[in-house]
């Protein structure tokens, strides 16, 4: 299969980047800003060409080379390597980036181009815009009040891309065991609508495109948080852990937990005590929100080893009221430092009693009514418990 618009298109913008680094060699932040986009575009591509296009020799090696002989200039310029080096090295480079976006463009694709809503649902919108959420709540609690607003909008647009991208590639991961599921047996990649080759070069160009925007607008160690958010999501998660585990949807709730931090690092350029209460908030959240929308008979024929399939609908809602309990403690948890007051105390106290109460009654009588509605009210609990979060600095 050739190359698609998105593998193009990632390509394309390796070789601007990768000119654009040999051009500001003297500019000093601009170069490492530069330097840091066009290691992530070449990193994609060559992820792509491996994943998607193993077949074309030609595509993957010159990929390849790209990358290989950019993070030797870099490792150069760090070692203080003569500058005739580093300067060979870059120019190598860039003509192995022009050569991989030149080889991209050999032949004409046969498959037929998805819809845009095929695209947009690889991204998960529904669930992007909670996760959006939570970092908005942190980027205000860090910033002790209203972010700037080019920064809170260079945010949200990375982050966004960082999310849509993970999730597409996780829809290439999972089309086997999607088809065996009511719940996403309908989904691009699984119902055969996307081919897994351009969903894979989707997901890619996402996630590099989210570097480059986090790294050259926001800073670095945003980028840095959402690129190993959305690794942890794809690699750990979802290659590994869900197959393999019972608990894991705990330990995977480390990747949902991520945003807030990428707020707070967009906000305040750190990370700090106060930004670990909100990945634990999200992380402990996690676990009782994702069991309750389980069905059982779903992941049974999938063979994925969720804890209701392996422990049973009862163990699984005693661990829903043992996590909950957990969570409404750390929920209040941001109250010891100055930037939470009474409005997120009464907040998180209520809403978390809420939680509790539709979680003992699950325990109490495990039916898929009451499962829906603590599913349902745990996605209301999260993003109210984050906008009060959020304007408690404020008033």
């Amino acid at each position: 299969m050739t190359p698609g618009p998105w593998y193009r298109l990632t390509a394309l913008g390796a070789a601007a980047s990768a000119a654009l680094v040999v051009t500001t060699g003297e500019w000093a932040l601009a170069h490492d800003v530069a330097a840091h986009i066009t290691l992530a575009l070449l990193g994609g591509v060559m992820v792509a060409a491996w994943f998607a296009h193993r077949e074309q020799r030609a595509l993957w090696l010159s990929a390849a080379t790209a990358f290989a002989l950019f993070s030797a200039a870099g490792l150069a310029a760090l070692v203080g390597a003569p500058d005739p080096a580093h300067l060979l090295l870059g120019a190598l480079a860039l003509t192995a980036a022009a050569t991989s976006a030149a080889v991209a463009f050999r032949g004409r694709s046969e498959v037929p181009r998805p819809s845009w809503r095929d695209y947009l649902t690889l991204t998960k919108p529904r669930i992007m815009s909670l996760l959006l959420l939570t970092a908005a709540g942190g980027m205000f609690v860090g910033a002790g009040g209203v972010p700037a607003a080019g920064l809170f909008v260079a945010t949200m647009a990375g982050l966004a891309l960082a999310c849509g991208g993970a999730s597409a590639l996780n829809h290439v991961l999972d089309r086997d065991i999607d088809v065996h599921m009511r719940r996403t047996d309908k989904r691009p990649v699984a119902a055969g609508r996307v081919a897994p080759e351009r969903a894979l070069e989707f997901g890619v160009a996402l996630s590099a495109l989210s570097f480059v925007v986090l790294a050259s607008f926001v800073n670095v160690l945003a980028a840095l948080l959402a690129l190993a958010g959305g690794l942890f999501y794809v690699v750990v998660y979802t290659h590994w852990l869900k197959r393999s585990t019972p608990q894991n949807i705990v330990i995977g709730g480390a990747a949902g937990a991520v945003p807030p931090l990428v707020g707070w690092a967009a906000a305040t350029g750190n990370l700090s005590l106060p930004a670990l209460f909100l990945f634990l908030i999200v992380f402990f959240w996690t676990p009782p929100h994702f069991w309750a929308l389980v069905i059982r008979r779903d992941y049974e024929a999938a063979r994925i080893p969720m804890l209701p399939v392996v422990k049973g609908a009862d163990e699984t809602a005693r661990s829903i009221v043992r996590y909950t309990i957990v969570l409404v403690v750390i929920s209040l948890l941001p109250v010891f430092w100055s930037t939470a007051g009474w409005i997120y105390l009464g907040s998180a106290l209520v809403l978390g009693l809420g939680f509790l109460a539709l979680a003992v009654g699950l325990r109490r009588d495990h039916t898929p009514v009451r499962a829906r509605r603590l599913f349902s009210y745990s996605l209301a609990y999260l993003a109210l418990l984050f906008v009060a979060m959020a304007i408690d600095p404020l008033l």
